[in-house]
């Protein structure tokens, strides 16, 4: 998780505070935290959608924010996380296939192929297979554990978790949060001291 300090990162914005109250500082940073952080999840979730093959919906759904508050709290913070649909649960490669294997005359049917990077070429899996998954109901590509038909187990990859650490990733969402918490801060600034003038 990216850690963005108001006072280290904006030393213009830390020398404002200093002349506010505490309730109007507080509130003022505290909507802007929640403004800037919404925005880093949304470069968030492009910036994934470019390097991997998701769809940026699919990115959205598995982000979560925290939201700052602004009661009485020294410490403010707004966090963006990124979860897994499933607890401990990596991705199926279910979302990554990019064909409709050909069943050929004698019988046999082609194999699956795969795609997680964008900039990667695609993969193929030996024996893998798409069927419904039995606990979920959805579809999911299985391999089978031995000669027999059963037993078999679900192929997975990276989920949304693991996308979201990719260092090269996270500092370009860094940065985005950083240009778009000064705009913020001006303009909720402005809104704060405007309603605690009319006091």
């Amino acid at each position: 998780m990216t850690t963005i300090s108001v006072r280290n990162n904006f030393p213009e914005i830390a020398a404002k505070l200093d002349r506010l109250p505490d309730s109007v500082a507080n509130r003022a940073v505290a909507r802007s935290l929640d403004a800037s952080i919404k925005q880093g999840g949304t470069a968030m979730a492009r910036q994934i959608s470019q390097e991997f093959r998701i769809k940026v919906g699919d990115v959205k759904e598995r982000l979560a924010f925290a939201r700052a508050s602004s009661k009485g709290q020294l410490k403010l913070q707004a966090i963006l996380l990124a979860t897994s649909m499933r607890k401990h649960r990596s991705m199926n490669l279910i979302h990554f296939v990019t064909n409709q294997p050909k069943r050929y005359k004698s019988g046999k049917l082609g194999q699956l192929k795969f795609q997680v990077k964008r900039s990667g070429g695609k993969k193929t899996i030996p024996g893998a297979f798409v069927a419904t998954n039995q606990i979920t109901g959805g579809t999911a590509v299985f391999i089978r554990k031995g000669k027999y038909r059963y037993p078999i187990k679900t192929l997975m990859t990276l989920d949304v978790p693991q996308m979201f650490n990719t260092k090269r990733i996270n500092s370009v969402v860094r940065q985005v949060i950083i240009v778009k918490f000064r705009g913020n801060f001006k303009r909720e600034l402005r809104s704060v001291l405007g309603g605690w003038a009319k006091r």
